[in-house]
């Protein structure tokens, strides 16, 4: 029998039902298998991580030691992924879940979720192209979360994120479970693409910099507050005019150096990573954990707006408010507002029509 429980930690990454329980009699079963000595943590799914996005993310998150249970969801290639993460010597259980029948599964009595499911961007594409395609996708998996873990955290990547976060508040709200505390639009690649871009023309560290960004995660809604950013610095007109274009402009950069063959994965699953180990020593109790993330705020006169947040055991503990703007930051907040305003009410009325 020692060795049936030792070839069934070995296979623990499987997926077959009831992967918790020893199979009966002599033959070899399947048990919970965390690395001796690892710290209890928290139970992380991964929503679409097969995908560009999903596997680095779900590698990246395997790394996390605050991570103990790590569900791979994917409605192709999961079984794959997850046999090919589970190899890494982490602590975390890692287990996999294919197509819609493993979803309830794969959810159940999760502390963070994480969706990154969708297609991606091609060239010539705007993030409201794939509404189509990823509406409806967020609105089946945030239907899922609603039943199975009403009570998570989840953090949404799937483009276009100013209308996939409404999309799954008017969702939670239909069935009784939302939490404006707990759903977050994940813009953090907007704050890491900001904080790099600004250390290059500064000639400084990016790991120093830090520029707030607030609005939403497309275009002009993608608001770079450079006279808040730390360390403080100051900028010519026409440097601060090619900051904010290509920040604003950094997906369609990296889609179009692709030429075709995808969207910035690596980066969004870094940025992804970077703000998910936030949401998780927020929920640990670490103090003062604040980053950036589209939210449902009182902020502006819209729903949801991107702004610092600080992240606590409840999810969002505060929403803080956008402090001093200079001229140019107020023009372009208001050209936010507009921008942003439409994309909400496309994601409501999806849900509502």
């Amino acid at each position: 029998m020692d060795a049936n429980q030792r070839i069934a930690r070995i296979s623990a990454h499987l997926n077959p039902p009831n992967l918790d329980q020893m199979s009966s009699g002599s033959g070899v079963g399947r048990v919970d298998c965390r690395a001796k000595g690892g710290s209890p943590g928290f139970k992380v799914a991964i929503l679409g991580a097969a995908g560009g996005i999903g596997q680095p993310l779900a590698m990246l998150m395997k790394m996390n030691p605050l991570v103990s249970l790590l569900h791979l969801y994917d409605v192709a290639n999961a079984p794959g992924v997850t046999a090919d993460i589970s190899h890494m010597d982490t602590s975390a259980i890692v287990r996999g879940f294919l197509g819609q029948p493993q979803l309830e599964e794969a959810l159940t009595g999760m502390d963070l979720v994480i969706i990154p499911a969708g297609v991606p961007r091609k060239p010539g594409m705007t993030r409201d192209d794939l509404f189509n395609i990823n509406a409806g996708i967020v609105r089946t998996l945030s239907e899922a979360i609603a039943k199975c873990c009403p009570k998570a955290v989840v953090n949404i990547i799937s483009n276009p994120v100013n209308s996939t976060v409404p999309i799954a508040a008017e969702v939670f709200k239909k069935a009784g479970t939302f939490d404006p505390k707990k759903l977050m639009g994940v813009t953090m690649l907007d704050v890491v693409r900001a904080n790099t871009f600004v250390a290059e023309v500064m000639s400084l560290d990016p790991r120093e910099v830090n520029v707030p960004v607030v609005g939403g995660h497309a275009g002009v809604t993608i608001l770079p507050l450079l006279s808040q950013m730390k360390p403080p610095c100051s900028f010519t007109q026409k440097e601060i005019e090619y900051l904010t274009d290509r920040i604003q402009n950094g997906g369609t950069e990296v889609v179009e150096a692709k030429a075709g063959a995808g969207s910035a994965t690596l980066s969004m699953a870094y940025a992804a990573v970077k703000f998910a180990d936030a949401c998780l020593r927020g929920l640990r109790g670490d103090a003062n954990i604040v980053e950036c993330a589209f939210v449902a705020s009182h902020v502006t006169e819209l729903p949801f707006f991107a702004s610092k947040v600080r992240l606590g055991r409840c999810g969002i503990d505060e929403v803080y408010g956008l402090g001093p703007l200079n001229e140019y930051e107020r023009m372009g907040l208001e050209k936010a507002k507009k921008e942003l305003a439409g994309s909400i009410t496309k994601g409501v009325t999806f849900v509502n029509k």
